[in-house]
């Protein structure tokens, strides 16, 4: 059964974990799991992410360049279950920008650890990315 934008961004708010897709200039597909908040605060759906301090082999990533120069991406969840009744999945397509410092990548850190207690005592160092949701979709099993 098709998700309505509503019921959309309900389960992605829950959701722990999710994968953002990105494509630079070259058009190669790139896709990493994230975690994540919904900001609905400003009237509009703002999905946050952030580089955080688990190790990496670079700060300077992939997904932070192929948004600057192409910044539509997607963020996909979903729930996988043996039983296939409770499957579901959605996505936000949006378009992303990159905050380095200031109240915008403050007000999504802030985000970010009331959602996650890990955050709280270690708050992500790196950039933020910021998705402006322009459009919803989802699927679901049963309601």
């Amino acid at each position: 059964m098709r998700l309505d934008p509503e019921r959309c961004q309900e389960r992605m708010a829950a959701a722990r974990v999710a994968h953002l897709a990105t494509t630079g200039r070259d058009a190669s597909p790139h896709l990493v799991p994230i975690t994540f908040a919904l900001d609905s605060a400003a009237g509009r759906a703002l999905l946050v992410t952030a580089v955080d301090r688990k190790p990496k082999s670079t700060f300077a990533l992939r997904r932070l360049r192929n948004i600057v120069e192409n910044p539509k991406v997607a963020v996909l969840c979903d729930l996988y279950d043996e039983d296939w009744t409770r499957l579901w999945w959605v996505r936000a397509d949006g378009r992303a920008a990159v905050a380095t410092g200031g109240p915008d990548r403050d007000a999504a850190l802030a985000v970010l650890c009331a959602k996650y207690p890990q955050y709280r005592s270690d708050p992500p160092g790196g950039p933020v990315i910021m998705v402006t949701v322009t459009a919803w979709s989802g699927w679901a099993f049963t309601g």
